[in-house]
């Protein structure tokens, strides 16, 4: 049934509640999706996960950034990512197999996909962004909540952690010299990804070589 945050939610606590409810139920999706992945193929796609519940401060910022009224149903309509999931891989492949996964799982809605891995933004940045909703059970009613997961590699990570220290400690507005050097960093995290890739792969040819040789041989 819709949820009519006027009238049903007790202000920021329950609002938490429900996010925080979103995480849980999203952040065990992904494990149970991990641990199979590792009983089937013997590998595991993800790193580590991290979870997050947005600041009141920085939701009201993004409100007044985006000229919308800072009230709870704006911040519920407006603000995608005040419940944040960050998978993090060792290659890009992982990536994009997770988001496939995701994407089958029946009880998650994926509302929308930004790929900026192959559409990097200006600064740099890279990342996959799956844009859900799944649906909290809850005594009287059920609420779809909405998460957002960004899935990246470890030095994608890095990356991105490192810029966000650096921009916040100019508010933004860092001198050019800082953006450029920036931007040549994120060309050499790419290469990396892709160097680091290519072993993987050159890794998993030999390995499956050498099975067939030892079989042959027995």
């Amino acid at each position: 049934m819709p949820f009519d945050f006027n009238e049903d939610v007790d202000g920021w606590n329950t609002i938490t509640f429900l996010y925080n409810s979103a995480l849980k139920e999203v952040g065990t999706k992904l494990e149970i999706l991990n641990d199979e992945f590792k009983n089937i193929h013997q590998y595991n796609p993800i790193e580590y996960i991290k979870s997050r519940i947005k600041k009141p401060q920085s939701i009201v910022k993004k409100l007044k950034r985006g000229n919308y009224e800072v009230t709870i149903n704006s911040m519920v309509e407006h603000i995608n990512d005040i419940a944040g999931i960050r998978l993090v891989c060792s290659f890009t492949s992982d990536i994009y197999r997770l988001a496939e996964m995701i994407g089958k799982q029946s009880d998650l809605t994926v509302l929308s996909v930004k790929d900026y891995i192959k559409n990097p933004k200006e600064s740099g940045y890279k990342s996959y962004h799956m844009l859900v909703t799944v649906p909290i059970f809850m005594s009287d009613r059920t609420v779809d909540a909405k998460v957002e997961i960004q899935i990246r590699t470890i030095a994608m990570d890095f990356w991105a952690s490192l810029e966000h220290k650096i921009y916040y400690k100019f508010e933004g507005n860092a001198p050019e010299y800082i953006s450029r050097e920036l931007r040549e960093c994120a060309g050499i995290i790419s290469i990396l990804d892709d160097k680091m890739l290519s072993l993987n792969e050159a890794v998993l040819k030999a390995k499956r070589q050498n099975e067939i040789e030892n079989a042959i041989e027995s």
